[in-house]
């Protein structure tokens, strides 16, 4: 005979089953992933192109070509 006790016990854990199983999927997860690396690719780019054009470091990098090329063989 089935008590109330093992019934409850098997509806929580078809529900905790399916809890996890929904924990676990991930449908529509690459977009997003793909988006914010783009995102984020696209912001790094643009730092790093401000920090290369800025005075200073066009200047470091302007002497460091001319040494290279100025360097006797």
């Amino acid at each position: 005979m089935e008590t109330a006790y093992t019934r409850v016990r098997a509806a929580l854990r078809g529900f905790w089953a399916a809890r996890r199983a929904a924990l676990r999927a991930d449908g529509g997860m690459s977009t997003v992933e793909y988006a914010l690396g783009t995102l984020t690719a696209a912001g790094l780019a643009a730092v790093f192109y401000k920090v290369v054009t800025g005075g200073s470091v066009a200047g470091a990098l302007e002497s460091l070509v001319t040494k290279a090329l100025d360097a006797p063989f």
